[in-house]
């Protein structure tokens, strides 16, 4: 995909979901569309895209209901901030090593 963003009449067609879908994501607040003024329209960037993508899986192939999607997204992404914070305390530390046996 080499556009930034997708509108929702894209997005439907994308993935295969009526708008009701995104919407009810929406409103469990697992998926955030930008919002332009005018014309007025909604857009979805990759991420957002991602996040569909898991949420369709989840609701379709694992009868997972909206709540529970919005509770396993976002421990999933605390899961990526968590491994982030930990690779950076990986290179400080090997750094740190580097450093002392230097001397």
């Amino acid at each position: 995909m080499d556009k930034e963003f997708w509108t929702v009449t894209e997005v439907v067609e994308i993935f295969d979901v009526d708008e009701r879908f995104l919407a009810d994501l929406e409103e469990e607040e697992v998926l955030c569309p930008i919002c332009q003024d005018s014309p007025p329209s909604k857009l979805f960037g990759a991420s957002e895209l991602e996040k569909l993508r898991l949420a369709k899986i989840l609701v379709e192939d694992m009868d997972v209901n909206l709540a529970g999607v919005e509770i396993i997204l976002r421990m999933r992404q605390t899961m990526f901030d968590m491994r982030k914070q930990f690779d950076v305390i990986l290179e400080d530390l090997a750094q740190q090593l580097h450093e002392r046996l230097k001397e």
